[in-house]
């Protein structure tokens, strides 16, 4: 198995591997990349591979190798709380603690931090204490999207892993595969919009599968300048709560913004959005997109959906 199932990154996955056979492993590992860019793939890789039970590591075979796959191996720890903004700090100051009580079944026992930059500083400097003088057991794999996010000290402490965009070609044959449904022409799209992420492109595509009725509605009525539609796509998400108006209004700007791109000659993400493209000019679409862009940042704020929708329906005539 090893690290195949990781995309592209050959280099990474080479030194990975010719590290882990000569038994050196590091204490502390921290993997960046942006959204999308394998940085959950890489960690459960490697994590399988500390704790695994063949030489040819990780073997998904073993029964670590799987417990760890399947998210049940007692000596592989996530710390976080998806329902806070910033890692909690007495998360990690309990981390800290249980680092010192021995593995349950393996030779390591790896501490996985999925938001390493929503530490926070409190949260940094407590896991600092740790990152000095860690047991010879543990190990602890941090995940972040910007490693500048994280303080020099904490850095200076890890063996840093930097995932890197995919070839097209390869990113195409995967996107392929995986929709065997897609058009060429939206494969395409989504691996340069994606930025050669796997993750990135591949929502861009399970996305356009699944679009709101509303977000038809909003390009229909918006391509055939009918004002009387747009008010009936509007009207009814006037009742909606915040959260959920905010979440469609970005939705229908990010659409814009894939048919500006179009109209500048990259490829559009959707169908969607070259509909747009071809239905009204740049300087439309631009000020489409401001209009969204505020009401946004309204719904955001302390202005009401209805308020916010009425506004929408004059500002997009």
């Amino acid at each position: 198995m090893g690290f195949e199932t990781l995309l592209g990154n050959d280099r990474l996955k080479e030194n990975l591997t010719a590290s882990l056979r000569r038994g050196r492993i590091s204490h502390f590992y921290l993997i960046s990349g942006p959204e999308g860019s394998g940085k959950h793939t890489l960690a459960r890789l490697l994590a399988a591979a500390i704790l695994c039970g063949s030489p040819d590591r990780p073997c998904g075979r073993c029964g670590p190798c799987r417990k760890v796959m399947d998210g049940n191996h007692p000596d592989f720890i996530t710390i976080d709380d998806p329902e806070k903004k910033t890692v909690p700090v007495d998360l990690i100051r309990q981390a800290r603690a249980d680092i010192y009580i021995q593995p349950n079944e393996s030779d390591h026992k790896i501490y996985l931090f999925p938001r390493a930059q929503d530490m926070g500083l409190p949260g940094q400097n407590a896991l600092l204490k740790v990152l000095e003088e860690p047991p010879k057991y543990g190990v602890f794999i941090l995940l972040t999207d910007n490693p500048e996010k994280l303080l020099p000290t904490v850095r200076s402490r890890c063996t840093e892993l930097a995932l890197r965009a995919l070839p097209e070609e390869l990113l195409i044959r995967a996107l392929s595969r995986e929709f065997p449904e897609a058009s060429a022409e939206d494969i395409r799209a989504a691996a340069l919009r994606g930025g050669g992420y796997l993750g990135q492109a591949r929502k861009l595509l399970e996305e356009g599968d699944a679009v709101p009725p509303q977000t038809e509605g909003f390009v229909r009525s918006f391509v055939a300048r009918d004002t009387y539609g747009l008010v009936q796509t509007l009207v009814p998400m006037e009742k909606w709560k915040r959260d959920q108006l905010v979440g469609i209004l970005t939705g229908w700007q990010e659409l814009v913004e894939g048919a500006v791109a179009c109209k500048a000659g990259l490829p559009a993400p959707s169908p969607l959005a070259r509909t747009l493209s071809a239905g009204r000019t740049s300087r439309e679409l631009m000020a489409a997109m401001e209009c969204l862009k505020k009401a946004a940042q309204y719904a955001q704020g302390n202005v009401s959906p209805a308020a916010v929708c009425g506004w929408l329906e004059w500002a997009l005539r």
